[in-house]
Order: structure tokens, then C-alpha cells, then sequence
């Protein structure tokens, strides 16, 4: 198979310039640089039962990286998909040029068996709508049928550009098989072969087709605006063979060859960016880190192209995570041995319980910690704190269960530890002095203290409680960079400003807070961008108009929360809300501390702010409001359904999806559909984009509940909008619920 995979690619060398430039394209991607961990399937890893002393059995080698990534962002040879998935939950990056096409791609592996993908493409030369670069954007979605096991390969169906303008769409069935394949070296694992196969419609049956299924496909099937699901034309048309191999001699290295069925009819002969001589494609990749993968190839019989491909996976952080230790518990028999070690006197004496007060205090700021109040009795103690620092709610509990072992009295036998949020008690975990002392050295300690623990709701702070003396008013301050992108211009399409955000909080009581940010523009060209040409009330799509400039209130606002009755959570905002919005907001959330639903009701009137975002208005007013129902599926997916008027005034409903792991990170999409019809929403139909969010720990190894997020609209538009209101209240009161701190029990004795 080697010896053929050469034989092809020397067929490709017709002509002798075409033949050192693909060699000198390979040579560029072969450079000696660190190599890749990854894994795939345990076939691929290393041989079973080494001899000792063997070269096998000492420096073991690298496993095979993972599925590499098409010119679509998807797992593929070159320009042809593959049946393979990226491991779950892999978040991939990639960029893709050849023949003056461009490529910019996002794909999450939502499921083991489930992907999708979003991507932006640039076609030179295209000047059907009036512009020397045409700008697109294209949604893919790839469903596994079934594994590979045994002699059967592995098989999926997907849908390419199947809610844009469709200059891209296709469909598609394509199975995989691998076959490993000996080693190079004594010292090297064993290599990989993939044979990828299958049937293509749309642009993939576009030629060599064998045959036609409901007649003559259109090039462009969404119409001008896009946005839309051409279902009507899925799998229609002619359908063609397509197919592929891949040989992975090593974890750095794979060589590639496909046939294409892809004719390039928009590139050859409407924009006439390339000359497509033949359907055989030819490349070389290496993974030039465990993270990312270059690709150089040679293309259509006529073209030079490569990729950069970079894959992230949440389970996997940048820097490992470094916490510092956690306080040891000593076990009471060790140091209470008199009779009035257990003595429950210190009730009764202010002097003794301030001292234990303080005393926890101390240990809980060691750890970051913030103590709100403590509650005594004499064989138990409620402990309630902020949790600054710690992403996981759970993980923030066992430090605050340890720390009351090393300070409260022996006669204390039940810890009560509730987090805080905004001045409310979100839940209350109970759990057992003992059961700490016997748990903490067990071989299942996490489901163990589990079982022995309990989560309720948190009831109302009682009369007798001490706050910490450091608490109320509470101010505090921060000065960071920041950075505000524009997605899409068609006369350039991504644009940014940055500059720095000094913002500044006051708690004067619990549940109150007084907060605003100034911000300085340093530098940036979002000014520049298209003026709005909105058929729609402009809340969303003027945005060139207040990014003129340079030094703006961001925000100014007094927010109050609290809690009205059993499971109910509620919040009052006032002030200016965000860039363009500001007025008043109210929110009521019910809530039950073992429930996965949440039911939410929210009401704003608000006023536009003028351009220059200081403290004045605009003539724009609105009534802005939603029902919402929050639902906690299995496997950290929550699902999010808000109906409700928008800031433009159009009537509608909403729909979100996000997966949400146990370290922080977040990816999600979402889309809404009003009243608004699509000729007067404009360019993208409706509204609809995808989300994530990256923890900081997970990129510096050190804890933290700040992340970076970003949201991502493949056109912003003003129907579907809502006003950005901070500190919105299902995000913080779900995240010490039963269910998040169940999932997350793991992280108790970290």
C-alpha cells in the first residue's frame, strides 16, 4: 500500500514545475519540531505484552493524533469528508486557502456521535453582489450512523452549508476503515492506514455524477438573504463517488491523496479564480503540537493550498491545574481526649464564639475564601461564604469543610456550609464531622461522602447569626484590558477595538451592590464599519455610531436581590445596563434545589443611550420582556426556551442550547424567530449564532472563576434582540444546585 501511495503521488508530477512545488510545499511541512499527544482507537497504541527490557517495553511512543480536519473544518482527507469524529467535546479552529477561496472554520464535537460547525468563506473575484471578495457563511452538521467494529467501517451522513445562501451545500454518505500498519522503527509505534469512501449530491455530485435523484440542482439554493433551511433540495439532484486515503507512518506525519467530486463550477467559470485540470488531490500534514496541525497540498491538478488546524478539548487544559493544599483534618480522637474538649459551654460565651468566628475566617482566607456569617450551636454550625476564586461549587465546599474541622470546637458534629451569591444562600450541604474524619483517606472518598451528605435548599439566615466585622460596605475595584470584535462586513470582514475597562463595585448591605465600568478606547476600526440600512428600529445594527468614541461610561447601575419564598429567587436592576441600553429591570426565578427546571419571568422598560455613552438618552423607548423555562438535561446540556417581546418590538420566541463541562467551559448555539419576516430582518433571515466560553484556570492552571467568552452572529441584525442586563440570576443560583454539585462531587477533596 506504501508503494501505491507513492506510485499516485508521482503520477501527479506531469509537469515539472507543478512537481517541485508540491515538494517544496511537503519539505515546509516536515520541519523537526515537537510532536503531538493525542489518542485514537487502542489498536493504533502499542503492542500488547512487551518483553521486558525490549525497546517496546521502555521509552513508549506516541499514540496517533486525532481525526485531522478538511478544507470545511471537518474530519476529512483534503477537500473530501471522512466518517471519523473528533473526540467528544473537541473544539476545533481551522483555516483553509487554496485557488483564491479562503476558509475560516469553527467545529464543536457536540456528542461522540454529533458535530457541527460554522464557517466563513472568502471567493475572489465573485462580484455577483457587487463586492471583489464575496463573503459567506455556512453551517455544517455530521451525524455518526455507526462505529467501525470488526469488518465494518465506520459510517456517517452529513449535511454541508445547509442553512446559508448554498453556495457551498452538499450532502453526503461516507464510510471509513483504518488498518494499521508496521512500525518504521523498532523504536516507533505502528502507523495507520484510512480508506474513506462514499456518495455525494449538491457539490459533491457536481462531477463524475452517476447518477440523479429529482432532477436540476440550483448553485445557489437559500436565496439572497440566506439563513434559511433549504430542506427541499436535500439530496437532490446528481450524486457522485468520492473517496480517499490517508497513511499515518507516525504520530507527526500523514500523507494523503483523494478523488474529488467537487467541479468548482462557481470558482472556474464565474469568478475564474483557478483552472480545475483534474479530480486528484495530493498533500502532506504534520501535527506540529498536541494542539495543532499544518497542511501543505497540491490540489486540482493546478493549485497550491494549505490548512492550519488547531483542536482544544476541554478535558484537556493548557497548564495543568496547580491548587494549593488543601488543609489535612485531623481527627478528633487524636487531640480531643478529655471530657471537656467536648464540652458545649462556648455557646453560651460571645467572647468564645467571636474568636471561632475569626478564627475560621482566617483559615477560609488562605483559600480565598470569603466567610458572610456563621451560625453556632452546640453539636452543629452553618457556615455561609463567597466562593471569589473556585469554578467549581463543590470544590469551594471541601475546602470550607476542612477548614471547619481545623477550627471549630470537637462538640461541633454537623456542618452546615451554604454558598452565597449577591447576598443570597443558593443551597446548603450537610454533612458530618465524622463522616469527614473516616472519608477522607478512603478509596472512593468522592461518592462516599457523597452518600453520607445531604443538599437542600438554604432557609433564611437565623436572628443569632455572626457576620464577619470585613464584609459590609464593601468596595472594590479592577483595571483590565478588553476587547470588542465586529463580525462580517462584507468590505472587511472582521473588525476590532481594545482598550482598557476600569470598573468599580460597592455592597452598602447584603443583596445590594452599586457597580460601573469606564472604558477607554486605545485603538481600532469598528467606527468603520457599514452604517445600519435596517428596515427595523436600529437597537442593534448601529453600532459604527458608538464606537466613535474613546472614553464612555460603560455601565452604571444599583441592583438588589433576594429571596421572596421557598425556591424563589428575585432581582431588581436600575441604571445603565450596557452600551446601548439603560432603564429598569425586574426578575423573578423559580428555582427548586433538586429540580433540573426553572421557570423565569422577566420585565424591562428601557431607553436607548445617545452615541456618545455618557448620560444621555435617546428618543428610542421600549417595553422589553420574556417567559423563560430553563431545563437541565443529562450529560451538562442545558436548554433554555424564552418567549417574549424584543428591544426592536417584534414578538417571539427563542431557543439555546449550551454544554456546559465541569472545569468551566461552555459552548453552545442559539436562534430566535419573531414576527419579523425574513425580507425585513434582512441578510441572515433570523437571528441565530453559537456561544462559548473559556475558563482562565483552564488556560493558566491556576483557579478562578473568570473566563473569556464571546458570542458569534453570522450577521447582526435588530429583530431577536434582547437588552444585556448584568447579573441576570439562573446562571449563578443553577451552579449550587443538586444537580451541578452531584455532577461535580469529584472535586470535593481537591
Amino acid at each position: 500500500m506504501t508503494r501505491s501511495f507513492f506510485r499516485l503521488l508521482r503520477a501527479s508530477f506531469s509537469k515539472p514545475a507543478l512537481g517541485w512545488k508540491l515538494l517544496v510545499a511537503v519539505a515546509v511541512t516536515c520541519l523537526p519540531v515537537p510532536a503531538a499527544q493525542a489518542w485514537l482507537p487502542e489498536i493504533t497504541r502499542r503492542p500488547q505484552n512487551p518483553e521486558p527490557g525490549s525497546d517496546a517495553a521502555a521509552p513508549r511512543f506516541k499514540p496517533l493524533p486525532p481525526p485531522a480536519l478538511n478544507f470545511y473544518g471537518t474530519p476529512g482527507i483534503i477537500d473530501t469528508p471522512s466518517a471519523e469524529m473528533l473526540p467528544d467535546g473537541t473544539y476545533a479552529v481551522s483555516y483553509s486557502w487554496f485557488g483564491g477561496t479562503s476558509r475560516y472554520n469553527v467545529t464543536f464535537q457536540a456528542l461522540p456521535w454529533l458535530s457541527a460547525s460554522f464557517r466563513y468563506n472568502g471567493i475572489r473575484n465573485l462580484n455577483l453582489f457587487g463586492f471583489a471578495t464575496y463573503y459567506d457563511r455556512g453551517f455544517d452538521v455530521r451525524a455518526r450512523l455507526w462505529k467501525e467494529r470488526g469488518w465494518l467501517p465506520e459510517v456517517t451522513m452529513g449535511l454541508q452549508d445547509f442553512a446559508g445562501t448554498g453556495v457551498y451545500a452538499a450532502e453526503y454518505f461516507v464510510a471509513t476503515k483504518r488498518f494499521q500498519t508496521p512500525a518504521l522503527s523498532r523504536r516507533s509505534g505502528p502507523g495507520q492506514l484510512k480508506i474513506s469512501a462514499g456518495l455525494g449530491w449538491g457539490r459533491l455530485g457536481s462531477h463524475g455524477a452517476i447518477g440523479n435523484i429529482g432532477g436540476v440542482r440550483p448553485t445557489f439554493v437559500g436565496g439572497s438573504t440566506g439563513g434559511e433551511l433549504s430542506y427541499d433540495q436535500w439530496f437532490r439532484g446528481d450524486f457522485a463517488p468520492f473517496g480517499g486515503i490517508e497513511w499515518q507512518p507516525n504520530e507527526r506525519l500523514s500523507l494523503k491523496a483523494e478523488y474529488s467530486t467537487d467541479a468548482y463550477v462557481t470558482e472556474t467559470q464565474v469568478s475564474n479564480v483557478f483552472e480545475r485540470k483534474s479530480a486528484l488531490n495530493f498533500g502532506a500534514e504534520y501535527q506540529y503540537s498536541d494542539r495543532t496541525r499544518l497542511g501543505a497540498y497540491y490540489l486540482y491538478g493546478s493549485e497550491i493550498g494549505f490548512t492550519a488546524q488547531f483542536q482544544l478539548n476541554p478535558h484537556h487544559p493548557l497548564t495543568p491545574m496547580v491548587v494549593p493544599a488543601a488543609q489535612p483534618i485531623y481527627p478528633r480522637s487524636q487531640w480531643a481526649v478529655n471530657e471537656e474538649d467536648w464540652s458545649q459551654d462556648w455557646v453560651e460565651s460571645s467572647q468564645k464564639t467571636t474568636l471561632f468566628r475569626d478564627t475560621l475566617a482566617e483559615a477560609l482566607k488562605k483559600d480565598d475564601l470569603i466567610l458572610e456569617a456563621i451560625t453556632f450551636e452546640g453539636t452543629g454550625a452553618e457556615v455561609r461564604y463567597r466562593n471569589p476564586r473556585y469554578q467549581s461549587e463543590m470544590q469551594a465546599a471541601g475546602r470550607v469543610a476542612r477548614a471547619m474541622a481545623a477550627t471549630q470546637p470537637a462538640s461541633v458534629e454537623t456542618f452546615r456550609i451554604t454558598p452565597v451569591r449577591n447576598g443570597i444562600g443558593l443551597s446548603t450541604i450537610t454533612v458530618r464531622r465524622s463522616d469527614l474524619e473516616a472519608q477522607e483517606f478512603a478509596t472512593d472518598a468522592s461518592n462516599g461522602i457523597s452518600a453520607v451528605s445531604a443538599i437542600t435548599a438554604a432557609q433564611p439566615l437565623a436572628e443569632e447569626a455572626l457576620f464577619s466585622d470585613e464584609l459590609y460596605p464593601a468596595f472594590s475595584s479592577s483595571f483590565a484590558p478588553y476587547t470588542k470584535p465586529s463580525y462580517f462586513d462584507p468590505a472587511r470582514p472582521f473588525r476590532i477595538d481594545f482598550g482598557v475597562d476600569l470598573t468599580a463595585s460597592y455592597a452598602p448591605a447584603p443583596g445590594w451592590i452599586i457597580a460601573g465600568a469606564l472604558r477607554q478606547r486605545l485603538a481600532g476600526n469598528v467606527s468603520n464599519s457599514r452604517a445600519s440600512n435596517s428596515k427595523l428600529p436600529p437597537v442593534r445594527t448601529d453600532i459604527s455610531e458608538y464606537a466613535q468614541f474613546g472614553t464612555t461610561l460603560e455601565n452604571l447601575y444599583v441592583a438588589h436581590n433576594w429571596k421572596p419564598g421557598q425556591n424563589l429567587y428575585a432581582r431588581t436592576t436600575v441604571g445603565l445596563f450596557e452600551t446601548m441600553f439603560g432603564g429598569i429591570s425586574g426578575e423573578v426565578l423559580w428555582k427548586p434545589i433538586n429540580s433540573p427546571l426553572a421557570l423565569g419571568v422577566e420585565a424591562n422598560y428601557v431607553v436607548q443611550r445617545d452615541y456618545d455613552q455618557r448620560l444621555s438618552f435617546r428618543d428610542y423607548k421600549t417595553f422589553t420582556g420574556h417567559a423563560s423555562l430553563y431545563y437541565q438535561l443529562s450529560n451538562n446540556y442545558h436548554l433554555q426556551l424564552d418567549a417574549g417581546r424584543y428591544l426592536a418590538g417584534d414578538y417571539g420566541g427563542s431557543f439555546s442550547l449550551d454544554r456546559v463541562f465541569n472545569n468551566g467551559w461552555s459552548v453552545g448555539a442559539f436562534f430566535t424567530l419573531t414576527n419579523v419576516s425574513a425580507a425585513d430582518f434582512g441578510e441572515g433571515s433570523f437571528d441565530k449564532g453559537f456561544r462559548f466560553r473559556i475558563p482562565l484556570g483552564w488556560m493558566l492552571g491556576k483557579p478562578s472563576r473568570r473566563g473569556y467568552g464571546l458570542t458569534i452572529r453570522p450577521t447582526q441584525r435588530d429583530g431577536g434582540q434582547r437588552v444585556a442586563v448584568p447579573g441576570r440570576l439562573y446562571g449563578s443560583i443553577r451552579a449550587a444546585h443538586r444537580s451541578s454539585l452531584q455532577n461535580q462531587r469529584a472535586r470535593f477533596w481537591e
